[in-house]
């Protein structure tokens, strides 16, 4: 039967997944509002605007309320769909949540005015989808089920299409193929559109990257093949790790049937507000195509993401290595879609082979639940010999991951203090991230509390990098040899710092350096002549060790704020114990003891950031 060409309609991703890709998620409210109107004008089916990472980041970066950013947005978007990412039982968290915080999320996201939901499973399993669809339409909102695509053996046509009508079974709206990596080709499109549009009969849209450089003749074989919605952003936002951008679109379908009905002028004025945006940023692309896409399959927002890492990491001269390693993780772990959670699984998974020297020699929590299928049941089972690595004895579940878990809602009622609950949302934030919606409710209490992003180096001016870097230095001295009191001279001046020995180093008061937001301590004593203590000065005790932390990232020394310590000074651990927690990439990584010890001494404190390689524990091995 022939394809009777129509309309394109376009949901424009630019407040959500285009700055997610480009911008790591950085984009503010107050960047938003001045085009919001514009944006309405357009003509677009939908604004994809909520959800994925701006959640959790809106609170961790920006110091903002995700929540008030929606009814902002809401407010001033009267007649356009407002559109999220929700990420199925995982909500727009990094693991399985209980039913019972879904619905609330859900109930409070209909009521500040979403409109449709995209809900995808990392694994497509459709148990982890069957809450959220149901809590969807009992709020008479637009349920949109998902295929996470991707390339691999059991990952065919076939297999989408049974997929998609699994998820038409729990009642969806509409059908959208989401290419996370920008990498489903032409005539893939093609033919997965048809087949969806002949065998399903829902409305189908198409969601892709410019990352391999294929999206926009992807974008166009599925037009005609009768895909009824198209994913873009504005220009200054598009392409690289994002998506095509509409104005390309827009020129391409001129005089032709398939053309949207959009509103130019509109378009054209936002575009040139978000590319002033970009240049006051400061943000650059360097890489339009990236070719090794086609193997590793790491999407747009997690390329950004892991480059940042591991730059954290000062490994990025091994972002190779990692490339190389990522596909290798991914068929030990029965090729799950890259998609959020699992591409930043599979990701830091990779990473920590790479600079641990030895595969699976770190396993951070969510790849130990992950091979439990805490995360839901893998496409393809997961190599033997790496599940008894990672697993010993313990055998997978095999029931709903949610169906393991308790309600949350009424205990964290009982646990969050009252003075930080402004309204009923803030339990429902405190749930999904207790350490960082606490710290969020901290600042919004004390708003001088709030530190902004550091500057990066290369904005400073050279005697700003040249002060940043003794210090950075000094620090990195005092933790190697354990010195407790340094004093030198920069600038004309005499500076000292010092070091307690159950504590993070410590200075007096910190000043910040001439036109720079980065501190140096203050001058204590003018008439103290430096004097650099030797490795040798200083020893620790006989018979000591140092914990060391593997990565960047912040060490948290309880599972959660209302959590006992997991070790405390003199406290004797057994081998595999749990020590700390240390945050990095999103992802929650214990630091296991190796043998049996007695813990000297705590040398960091609860939420501090420490770098890769930072002492953390002094411990004594017992025989």
């Amino acid at each position: 039967m022939a394809i009777k060409p129509k309309s394109v309609k376009i949901t424009d991703t630019t407040l959500r997944d285009g700055h997610q890709s480009l911008w790591a998620t950085r984009m503010k409210i107050e960047e938003m509002v001045p085009v919001l109107t514009q944006l309405d004008k357009v003509g677009y089916w939908s604004l994809e605007m909520w959800g994925g990472a701006t959640f959790d980041v809106a609170m961790r970066f920006l110091n903002e309320d995700p929540w008030e950013r929606l009814s902002v947005i809401r407010k001033a978007i009267k007649k356009t769909k407002l559109q999220m990412l929700l990420r199925g039982q995982n909500i727009v968290g990094y693991r399985n949540y209980p039913d019972d915080l879904l619905k609330a999320f859900i109930e409070k996201t209909a009521e500040r005015g979403m409109d449709i939901f995209r809900i995808f499973d990392a694994l497509n399993d459709v148990r982890n989808l069957e809450s959220a669809i149901k809590f969807v339409k009992k709020y008479d909102k637009h349920a949109q089920g998902t295929l996470c695509y991707t390339i691999s053996p059991i990952h065919t046509i076939d297999y989408f299409v049974k997929c998609a009508n699994r998820q038409k079974d729990l009642g969806v709206d509409s059908i959208c193929i989401k290419d996370m990596a920008g990498i489903i080709a032409p005539n893939i499109a093609y033919e997965l559109v048809k087949r969806l549009k002949e065998e399903i009969k829902l409305p189908v849209q198409l969601h892709s990257h410019s990352s391999s450089g294929m999206a926009v003749a992807s974008y166009l074989k599925a037009i005609e093949a009768g895909v009824d919605i198209i994913d873009t952003a504005q220009a200054p936002l598009a392409f690289a790790t994002s998506q095509p951008a509409v104005e390309t679109m827009m020129a391409m379908l001129k005089d032709t049937p398939y053309a949207p009905k959009l509103n130019e002028l509109a378009v054209e004025e936002v575009s040139v507000h978000f590319e002033q945006i970009r240049v006051q940023k400061k943000i650059k692309y360097d890489k339009i195509v990236d070719e090794s896409v086609l193997i590793h399959q790491i999407p747009g927002g997690m390329a950004s993401n892991l480059m940042s890492q591991l730059a954290q990491q000062n490994a990025t001269d091994r972002i190779k290595e990692v490339l190389d390693e990522v596909p290798k993780v991914r068929a030990d772990m029965g090729y799950p879609p890259l998609v959020t959670p699992t591409s930043q699984i599979i990701g830091v998974q990779a990473v920590f082979n790479v600079l641990a020297g030895e595969r699976y020699k770190i396993v951070p929590n969510e790849i130990k639940d992950y091979v439990k299928g805490l995360y839901g049941q893998a496409p393809a089972p997961i190599k033997e010999v790496v599940r008894k690595k990672i697993l010993g004895a313990e055998r997978p579940i095999k029931e709903r991951p949610a169906d393991l878990l308790e309600p949350i809602i009424e205990k964290v009622k009982q646990e969050l203090d009252k003075k930080y609950v402004k309204k009923e949302e803030d339990y429902i934030s405190y749930a999904l991230f207790p350490e960082v919606a606490l710290k969020f409710f901290e600042i919004r209490e004390n708003p001088s509390l709030f530190k902004p992003e550091p500057v990066e180096e290369e904005d400073m001016k050279p005697e700003d990098k040249e002060g940043v870097g003794v210090v950075k230095e000094l620090l990195e001295l005092l933790m190697k040899n354990n010195i407790g009191e340094l004093e030198w001279e920069f600038g004309g001046n005499k500076v000292k710092i010092k070091r307690q020995s159950s504590a993070p180093i410590q200075t007096n008061e910190v000043r910040p350096l001439s036109n720079s937001s980065q501190p140096i301590p203050q001058v204590i004593n003018p008439d103290v002549v430096l004097k650099t203590p030797s490795a040798t000065d200083v020893k620790p005790p006989a018979k000591t060790e140092e914990i060391k932390s593997p990565m960047v990232g912040t060490y948290y020394s309880r599972a959660r704020p209302d959590a006992p310590s997991f070790v405390n000074k003199g406290e004797i651990v057994e081998a595999g114990a749990t020590l700390c927690i240390i945050e990095a990439m999103k992802l929650m990584n214990e630091i296991e003891a190796e043998k049996k010890y007695r813990i000297v001494d705590i040398l960091v404190q609860d939420g501090d950031t420490v770098e890769y390689g930072q002492p953390l524990f002094i411990v004594e091995p017992m025989a």
